[in-house]
């Protein structure tokens, strides 16, 4: 799997931190060093309550991936509700093997819907960059 690199020198900006939540560990470490290859910053949390830890420790975070076994469970809206409240700025994105309402995932994720798994890690970075207004070139 070859990973896409970020063009820093184009954008003069550093590469953006990804908070990556994601209650698998192996799913957790794949996708983050997947990201880490491309030359994002990642940190990482297993759950809501330990993704709001570290926000609450203002690590900085550009972009929260919040990957969740089961969508329509209270704690991953309500971590990306409290990611749009308390921390604004930071992008959403959601991903679930379940698909989750269309309503919800439109208020809670940036950059359209929640993102469906299986997806290839490359779909997630090229999200990462359309977020960050970057092309792929």
């Amino acid at each position: 799997m070859t990973a896409l690199h970020i063009p820093t020198g184009q954008t003069g900006k550093p590469p953006p931190t990804v908070l990556v939540i994601a209650d698998e560990v192996l799913a957790r470490m794949a996708v983050s060093d997947y990201l880490r290859e491309c030359g994002y910053a990642v940190v990482e949390a297993s759950d809501a309550t330990e993704a709001m830890e570290v926000l609450e420790a203002d690590v900085s975070v550009d972009i929260a991936f919040a990957d969740f076994a089961l969508p329509d469970s209270p704690e991953s809206f309500a971590l990306a509700q409290w990611i749009r409240r308390e921390r604004p700025a930071i992008k959403v994105i959601l991903t679930s093997g379940v698909a989750p309402t269309v309503k919800a995932a439109g208020k809670l994720c940036d950059d359209g819907p929640m993102l469906a798994r299986p997806y290839h890690p490359a779909d997630l970075e090229r999200r990462i960059r359309a977020l960050r207004g970057l092309s792929e070139n």
